[in-house]
């Protein structure tokens, strides 16, 4: 098995070329970038490509902002979180929980990354019950005590796609819905864990699905849009983005707000979508090529696109971070931040971790910077090493939780930050890495890791 450390710095970092064609029969331990073997019957239509150009200037905090304080709305009770993002846009501004910032109880539950399995995406809960995908495609139903109610494995006995991975989960209107690297969707009742109806898609589906008014939207690995029909499981429609030859182990939901659906591609492309028949709204690419940098060729929009007060705000690995009106598809401003996590919008700004270590944080309206915490500075390095050592981690996007900026990462470390001011107020050894961020209900924060292990933090 690969260390856990190297996992999860694989997630980060690790791209593979789509030519490998298929799942079945991989030796390489991260298979991600994986070749349809038959393209869907019916598409939308692709529109025309407009390309969005980046900045090139370093970051730097505005002279104005620095030290001025901002409006974070109060903390809200979260009774669910049926997505990842938490609510269908993908948007949750400040969530209850977590107060006390220590561990309640922990659980292990099912497979963690390894060599060939991979924790992708966080835990989901409604009904008073926590909903997990685990590394090797069984999802569990635990109680709010971590108390096992169900679990059933969706892997496959036989078989090309033994070797998959990935996937996620969403809930709406008592069904589970999940969406596997093992190229299905299927739709679970919540309370008895019984399948209600599965789909089979072209390619492995590496990120958690959407669901809202009566569909659920997913993307495979080709960069491939679908959109069932969450009752039946029927395909209503679907949508072929440009084809990227490599991608990140990590992968992007969409963002559903009322008729529309939002999704961002390995391409760097981010489209908007009618949700009732897939006509294409608007589109822009989130790419900037560095010539001192082939890793910014990797144009991935990893992380969830967020909708937020009309604006959508979204990143990519090559180095491009918008904000977009959500009617025209217009930019509203850039920053040349290189990002594989998802953004979170509160008030008057928006937080994003870069691939360096930086919490960004961002007055909404003009794009201006506020303050930039180097978070591998703040959290002291291995005890038996150098005192002043610092680590090199990688981090999780940013969670707001009872006023606090939380994240997670690789080194098994859990942070609670000011949100106002960005300083380090409180660290918590979780003892597993982990990459997904938390999730927050009935004033308990919830983290997966990426050994397979659920943490409640009370």
């Amino acid at each position: 098995m690969m260390s856990r450390r190297v996992l999860a710095r694989s997630a980060a970092l690790l791209f593979v070329s789509v030519n490998l064609a298929a799942c079945a029969g991989f030796k390489t331990p991260h298979p991600f970038g994986l070749g349809a073997d038959k393209a869907p019957k019916e598409r939308a239509s692709e529109g025309e490509r407009i390309p969005v150009l980046g900045g090139t200037d370093v970051l730097t905090v505005a002279p104005a902002l620095k030290g001025v304080s901002f409006s974070i709305p109060p903390a809200q009770p979260m009774a669910s979180w049926p997505v990842p993002g938490g609510t269908t846009e993908q948007s949750v501004e400040n969530a209850e929980g977590g107060k006390d910032f220590k561990i309640a109880w922990r659980k292990q539950v099912g497979l963690g990354s390894s060599r060939r399995t991979h924790v992708m995406d966080g835990p989901i809960s409604a009904e008073g019950h926590i909903f997990l995908l685990d590394g090797q495609g069984s999802v569990f139903a635990l109680d709010e005590t971590g108390k096992e109610l169900w679990h059933d494995n969706f892997r496959p006995r036989k078989g090309r796609d033994m070797e998959s991975f990935g996937g996620g989960l969403a809930y709406a209107d008592g069904v589970v819905y999940l969406a596997s690297g093992y190229r299905f969707v299927a739709a679970i009742d919540a309370k008895t864990g019984d399948v209600k109806w599965r789909s089979e898609v072209a390619s492995p589906i590496h990120s958690a699905p959407n669901v809202a008014g009566g569909r659920v939207f997913a993307t495979d690995v080709t960069d491939a849009m679908y959109a069932f029909d969450a009752g039946t499981g029927a395909s209503d429609w679907s949508y072929q983005a440009l084809e990227e030859p490599a991608r990140m182990l990590v992968a992007s939901s969409p963002a559903v707000s009322g008729p529309v659906v939002v999704s961002g591609f390995a391409s760097g492309e981010l489209v908007a979508f009618n949700t009732a028949n897939g006509n294409v709204l608007w589109q822009n690419v989130l790419s900037l090529t560095n010539r001192n940098n082939a890793l910014s060729e990797i144009r991935d929009i990893a992380g969830r696109p967020v909708v937020y007060r009309g604006s959508v705000y979204a990143g990519s690995h090559s180095g491009v971070f918008n904000a977009v009106d959500m009617r025209t598809g217009t930019p509203s401003w850039s920053l040349p931040i290189s990002t594989i996590t998802t953004p979170w919008a509160a008030g008057d700004v928006v937080y994003v971790t870069d691939q360096s270590g930086q919490l960004i944080c961002i007055a909404r309206d003009s794009g201006q910077i506020y303050w930039i915490r180097q978070l591998n500075n703040d959290i002291p390095g291995n005890p038996k090493r150098k005192a002043k050592k610092k680590i090199k981690a990688v981090w999780s996007s940013p969670f707001i939780a009872s006023g606090r900026v939380i994240l997670v990462n690789d080194h098994g470390d859990a942070v609670a930050l000011d949100a106002q001011t960005g300083d380090l107020q409180t660290t918590l050894k979780l003892g597993s890495p982990a990459f997904s961020s938390p999730i927050a209900v009935n004033g308990t924060v919830y983290v997966l890791t990426l050994a397979g292990e659920l943490i409640a933090i009370r």
